[in-house]
């Protein structure tokens, strides 16, 4: 599945282009140095292996481009010690693939499936399929998360959600999208939000 993107997403071939599994961890890895994702956080994953193909998402979902996937994913969660976790598609209302400790250590809703390509998507079944004591989460309230091919995750972030637009733009040919979270922001014209040797940008959006 060769792909003419270079890691800005520009277009203009690469002459060697990271697999999809090596993309996948560039994004991570990233998001985790952006938005300070470390051990106890919880990323989720939502991801259409049809866009990753290079077709309409829903219409060629593979398993083989999900091992990719999970492959960059358990790197990345290796590395910066977070727990992922991986939404299903809409056919199972989008829940999250998980292992059964943290779902209990969360203290979610479990909901009763089996995901498989054709109802939960191949990443999900993927992903159910590799774990030790799998479970499906009604929803969860996750501290970061990356979309790979615009299947929508907003629902399960928490607020407030920091957009974070990553160096690699795309994984394979899916268009990447990721945030990382913040608590929002409480008080009034006294209230101060950083420290006076913080710095940043006051610019919004």
């Amino acid at each position: 599945m060769p792909s003419a993107r270079d890691l800005s997403g520009s277009g203009h071939a690469a002459k060697a282009e990271p697999s999809i599994a090596e993309q996948t961890y560039l994004v991570l890895r990233e998001l985790a140095e952006a938005g300070r994702i470390g051990p106890g956080k919880v990323v989720i994953i939502g991801a259409s292996t049809s866009e990753v193909a290079g077709v309409r998402i829903g219409t060629g979902g593979a398993l083989e481009v999900a091992e990719q996937l999970l492959s960059g994913v358990r790197r990345a969660a290796e590395e910066f010690e977070f727990y992922p976790v991986y939404q299903c598609c809409e056919h199972l209302n989008r829940a999250i693939v998980m292992e059964r400790s943290l779902l209990e250590r969360l203290g979610l809703t479990e909901v009763s499936a089996v995901p498989i390509p054709g109802a939960g998507g191949s990443l999900g079944a993927a992903a159910y399929r590799a774990m030790s004591d799998p479970a499906l989460a009604e929803t969860v309230q996750a501290h970061a998360g990356v979309d790979i091919g615009e299947t929508l995750i907003g629902m399960h972030l928490r607020r407030v959600a920091v957009p974070f637009r990553t160096s690699l733009r795309y994984i394979g040919e899916a268009r990447v999208n990721s945030a990382y979270t913040r608590p929002p922001l409480i008080g009034g014209e006294r209230a101060v939000y950083r420290r006076q040797e913080d710095s940043g940008s006051k610019l919004c959006d």
